[in-house]
């Protein structure tokens, strides 16, 4: 979901990121670094890339969307890998950069972290210019023009366009990826990329909609097959790993309270009419 920015016209605003970081953009980052792995194995056809499946979509829209997927059967087609997302993981131990609750605006834009800081150059302009005016524009003054409304001096009503975003709540999510194929040759092809992509360590970066996580590969990875089961089942092996995600969202998605982009602008003045007595009214 995209947020509209009410100033997109502003060029150096609308070089922000205004997309939120929620549950959907952490599922996707990780399934974008898997299906960008590009993984291949030996099959009957040669040498083919293998599919990467979201485990969470319904059985009958994968059988609309995607039918080359299974056979005649509805039955999935090895090899393939899927990926499910167990649950999220709220630690008061792994808050992020944020250590801090910082509470959002009190009014109904909220925001809590600004993001972006600018002077309004017409507005700014505006007040410098009525100062100039009340000092150097009167018609008897011999040192500056008749009515120069602007007239150079040191401006301290300053006013700024301010742009702040919800505070990010991080949280530890865990994904189960499930490597699902017919031979030994087929596991080992699939399985060695993830020992061997992240080098040494256990650690990867998933990205999406210019947001980044980072991940752990655990260590174990969990394999079983059904080749001492003496029954008609079709052969396969499985490889489950578990990967989890330190990510962090932002708001509350769609059910945001008030905008996800926050803009306001800081008071420089501050006016009040002040009240007169008039005594000795006569009639």
């Amino acid at each position: 979901m995209t947020i509209t920015s009410p100033i997109e016209n502003d060029l150096a605003v609308s070089m922000i990121p205004l997309i939120p970081s929620t549950l959907e953009t952490i599922d996707f980052s990780l399934f974008d670094f898997v299906n960008d792995m590009n993984l291949h194995c030996t099959t009957n056809k040669g040498w083919n890339k293998v599919p990467v499946i979201w485990a969470g979509n319904e059985r009958i829209a994968q059988q609309t969307n995607d039918p080359e997927r299974r056979d005649l059967t509805k039955t999935l087609i090895f090899p393939v890998i899927s990926i499910e997302r167990e649950g999220p993981v709220k630690n008061d131990k792994a808050k992020g950069m944020f250590y801090a609750n910082i509470p959002p605006g009190k009014d109904y834009k909220r925001g809590s972290i600004d993001i972006y800081k600018k002077i309004k150059q017409d507005v700014t302009s505006k007040f410098a210019n009525a100062d100039a005016q009340k000092l150097y524009g009167n018609v008897g003054n011999p040192n500056v023009g008749i009515n120069q409304i602007n007239f150079p001096r040191k401006n301290k009503k300053i006013v700024y366009q301010i742009v702040s975003i919800p505070q990010p709540v991080y949280s530890q999510i865990s994904y189960k990826i499930s490597i699902k194929t017919e031979y030994q040759q087929q596991m080992n092809e699939l399985v060695q990329p993830f020992l061997s992509v992240p080098g040494s360590v256990n650690a990867i970066i998933t990205k999406k909609d210019g947001h980044r996580y980072e991940g752990f590969i655990q260590e174990n990875f969990e394999q079983k097959n059904n080749l001492s089961e003496l029954e008609q089942e079709s052969r396969m092996f499985e490889t489950t790993i578990s990967v989890i995600i330190h990510g962090y969202t932002l708001g509350a998605d769609a059910n945001n309270e008030g905008p996800f982009l926050t803009v306001r602008e800081n008071a420089v003045e501050v006016k009040y009419s002040a009240e007169f007595v008039v005594s000795n009214f006569q009639k």
